[in-house]
């Protein structure tokens, strides 16, 4: 059986006057059957999810410029992690230059860090 406040002993409400009507076997059914409804609302809340992150890919993706990178190309590091610096808002977002050294399997690549005095890639 389900648990009832203390309260609906004194004032029964229907809930209760049907589930002490009910033999054990039925109630069991009828929890089954809940249980299967949950499951229910469960795989539609997940469908709806999925959708939900297929639209939101599609809109970002809109934007996004593929660029192949290839040895030899100059780039900038972006900085992810927040990483603790004193100046807090002012601190700069980019690192670099680097140099593309390798092109890696998964379009990862491997960066070689460029001198400021090196004229050759101006």
């Amino acid at each position: 059986m389900e648990a009832v406040l203390p309260v609906e002993l004194r004032i029964p409400s229907l809930r209760v006057m049907i589930e002490a009507s009910l033999p054990e076997s039925e109630w069991a059914k009828a929890r089954h059957q809940e249980l299967q409804m949950i499951d229910e609302k469960r795989l539609r809340a997940l469908y709806h999810i999925q959708g939900y992150q297929r639209r939101i890919e599609k809109a970002f993706n809109k934007k996004v410029r593929v660029r192949d990178l290839k040895p030899g190309d100059l780039v900038l590091k972006s900085y992810r992690a927040p990483i603790f610096d004193p100046r807090g808002k002012f601190r700069p977002n980019w690192s670099g230059p680097y140099i593309v050294d390798e092109v890696l399997p998964g379009k990862a690549v491997r960066l070689k860090r460029v001198s400021l005095m090196e004229k050759d890639w101006a």
